[in-house]
C-alpha cells in the first residue's frame, strides 16, 4: 500500500529534489506540494495526504503554525518537520503541535528521513 505525502517547502528546488527522491521508493506517492504553511493547510483539506513533510521557516505561515492548524483539521494526518533548524526545543514545540518527528536537512537524507516517514506510516 502506498502512503501519500504532501511536500511543503518554500524552496522549489528542495520540493523537486524531495519529490524525486520519494518517488524512487515504491511505498510513497507524492500527492502534492505547497510553498508555505497557508497553502499547505488548504492542500491538506483538498488532498487528504497520509503524511505532510513540512519545512519550518516559510513566508506567509511557518511550519509550526501550519502544523497546529493541520492537526486541528486532519488529526490523523502524520507530520514530519524537515528543517535546517533542529534542536530538542524545536522537537518539543513541534510535537506539541502534532508533529511526529523533526529531521534536519543537514542529516543524511536517506537514513533519518526514511526512518521518520516509516514511523508515520
Amino acid at each position: 500500500m502506498k502512503h501519500t505525502i504532501l511536500i511543503v517547502d518554500d524552496n522549489n528546488l528542495v520540493r523537486r529534489l524531495l519529490r524525486s527522491w520519494l518517488e524512487g521508493h515504491s511505498e510513497w506517492s507524492v500527492c502534492g506540494e505547497a510553498e508555505n504553511g497557508k497553502v499547505a493547510v488548504k492542500r491538506v483539506e483538498e488532498l487528504h495526504p497520509d503524511i505532510v513533510l513540512l519545512d519550518l521557516q516559510m513566508p506567509v505561515m511557518n511550519g509550526l503554525e501550519a502544523a497546529r492548524r493541520i492537526n486541528l483539521i486532519a488529526p490523523k494526518t502524520a507530520m514530519v518537520m524537515f528543517t535546517v533548524h533542529s534542536s530538542e526545543q524545536l522537537l518539543k514545540e513541534a510535537r506539541a503541535r502534532g508533529v511526529k518527528d523533526v529531521v534536519s536537512k543537514c542529516d543524511l537524507l536517506g537514513e533519518h528521513l526514511l526512518t521518520a516517514l516509516k514511523a508515520c506510516a
